[in-house]
């Protein structure tokens, strides 16, 4: 067994859910640095082992072994050491998918500075918020897309002196990054001690997402790679030497999620596509060349799979099959399932946390059911009291931290305690998401808190109308929020896009509600119904339902 992962677990095979979740501990060793004890590890006793996969639309295709990755993430931590960088700077990485975002947050980690992905997305307002809220010290990002002109009309309005380097074409004020790495010296040699580098120690901040706000910056420390475990091991199911895809640019935690962290600990290198736009034939065509074995995507992204002729690509090598980042429909899990005789198994988590629901190898997924906890999370469902709800009544999810903070939960809002206290109280993290518990222990998501709708005394969750909607062949995409009435107090509103094949008219709003009608309790049909032709999202691709309730109250 060539990986990693006996140091960092109480045993490593399980015979049930309830064996996993009652005996599975992480072992958390002192001053844990996933650059040194993972990546430099795998370097110096297996330096060949496959680390990175990557191509592009180009053509252009790059493997790197943890060899490579020690020796390109020394030349990174010399690198950043020149420009000035010290241990708890921070330090903005809009990389996209490029190869470089591996070479720059191993390099952070080897001296101690905290690394803040970002997307190319961001306009100007956007990343004025993010310099100014994380007093950032420096920025690397790509030459596309229009993003280095995005950052000097940012930098205009910030204090801070800001270092700036690129990858890609040189531009005039930027440091090229890969001249310099290149030049750089790779010798690194006992300079561990020297940062003082500890557990606690800030390693990583995210920006969420913004649905609800604007956005918060998530704290993780060195310890949460190995969170990302019970993520990779026993969620996504990784196979020691394998291939995993996780579908998910760098800016989004998603990708600490899926192409770092938990897989190389397991011993399964990552597969990486750096693709201009998405195109699903294109993925798949990638995806079956290189050999991907394991495989994980939102459920956006298996409903344009499914639509595409599954049976012109080669799924031999594929053993097991994952989704989280949004609700599954039904619908979806059955069609993929059809396609390739894979079951999808659905999980749950945030930008705060790893995989802290899900369904694992030893249960029978149930199409819709995000799972069961994860081993070390104590996840219970209260109501709006406080008090633990029964089964089948729906609550908020939350995770009690009293007796134990799970390895992998952030520390709280980057200075911003306030915004912490707001969502970590009475020995609760409080997730903002609503959910209910069959008899078996299976946990059904509902809706986030504030998407919950009130209507002639009910209380209805957007996402099984959201299912409801979908399923019918116009849809290709739902929002379901309560609309204003005067009678009921809300009634439900769907916000719909059409596929290409179908027009607007009353008799397809008729045809939609009555569908609802059969395909769920009736009293859930939507009474309004706007067509439109995109609905508002995050720059992450996330609905903003917030946005839609904001216009209809005006």
């Amino acid at each position: 067994m060539s990986s990693l992962l006996e140091k960092f677990v109480s045993k490593t095979e399980f015979e049930s859910y309830q064996d996993f979740h009652e005996n599975f501990k992480i072992i958390i060793p002192e001053n844990f640095n996933f650059a040194y004890d993972v990546v430099d590890k795998y370097a110096e006793e297996h330096p060949d082992k496959k680390a990175l996969v990557w191509c592009d639309d180009q053509q252009d295709e790059i493997i790197f072994t943890f060899k490579d990755l020690k020796r390109y993430s020394n030349k990174a931590a010399n690198f950043f050491l020149k420009c000035g960088i010290k241990k708890g700077d921070t330090v903005m990485l809009t990389l996209k998918s490029r190869y470089e975002f591996w070479f720059c947050i191993l390099g952070l980690h080897k001296i101690g500075a905290i690394t803040i992905p970002a997307t190319h997305m961001l306009k100007s307002k956007d990343i004025v918020y993010r310099l100014d809220k994380a007093n950032i010290k420096m920025i690397v990002c790509i030459s596309e897309d229009g993003v280095p002109k995005e950052f000097e009309d940012a930098e205009k309005e910030c204090k801070n002196e800001i270092v700036k380097a690129i990858v890609g074409d040189k531009r005039e004020g930027w440091i090229d990054f890969r001249e310099e790495i290149e030049k750089i010296s790779d010798d690194f040699k006992e300079k561990r001690d020297d940062f003082k580098i500890v557990n606690e120690d800030v390693s990583l901040v995210y920006f969420s997402s913004g649905t609800t706000g604007l956005p918060k910056m998530i704290e993780h420390d060195y310890t949460y790679p190995l969170g990302h475990i019970i993520t990779a091991k026993y969620w996504q199911n990784v196979i020691e030497d394998g291939i995993h895809y996780t579908v998910a640019d760098t800016g989004w935690a998603k990708a600490m999620w899926g192409q770092i962290y938990g897989q190389w600990i397991a011993g399964s290198a990552v597969f990486v596509y750096d693709y201009d736009r998405f195109d699903a034939r294109n993925m798949l065509e990638k995806a079956s060349k290189h050999g991907v074995t394991t495989f994980c995507a939102p459920p956006t992204i298996y409903r344009f799979l499914i639509k595409e002729d599954l049976s012109k690509y080669d799924f031999s090598t594929l053993k097991y099959a994952v989704t989280a980042g949004e609700p599954l429909n039904p619908e979806v899990y059955n069609k993929f399932y059809e396609f390739t005789g894979l079951k999808l198994m659905e999980g749950f988590g945030q930008t705060e946390c790893v995989v802290c629901i899900a369904n694992f190898p030893w249960m029978k997924p149930r199409p819709g059911s995000m799972g069961k906890p994860s081993p070390g999370y104590d996840i219970q469902l209260i109501d709006k009291s406080g008090k633990i709800c029964d089964v089948g009544e729906e609550g908020e999810i939350v995770i009690k931290t009293s007796e134990n903070i799970p390895v992998g939960l952030f520390n709280g809002y980057y200075l911003d305690p306030e915004k912490t206290k707001e969502v970590w109280y009475g020995d609760y993290y409080h997730t903002g998401d609503t959910a209910w518990m069959d008899e078996d222990g299976y946990l059904w998501f509902v809706g986030r808190t504030d998407d919950m709708i009130k209507s002639s005394g009910y209380r209805i969750g957007p996402f099984e109308v959201e299912s409801a909607v979908i399923s019918h062949p116009s849809v290709l995409e739902c929002a379901i929020t309560g609309y204003p009435d005067k009678v009921r107090g809300q009634v439900v509103k769907a916000t719909i896009v059409l596929t290409p094949e179908y027009s607007p008219s009353p008799e397809l709003i008729k045809d939609i509600q009555n569908h609802v009608k059969k395909v769920t309790a009736p009293y859930k049909y939507p009474r309004i119904i706007e067509f439109v032709e995109e609905l508002p999202k995050t720059i992450s691709g996330k609905i903003r339902r917030v946005e839609i309730r904001s216009k209809d109250q005006k």
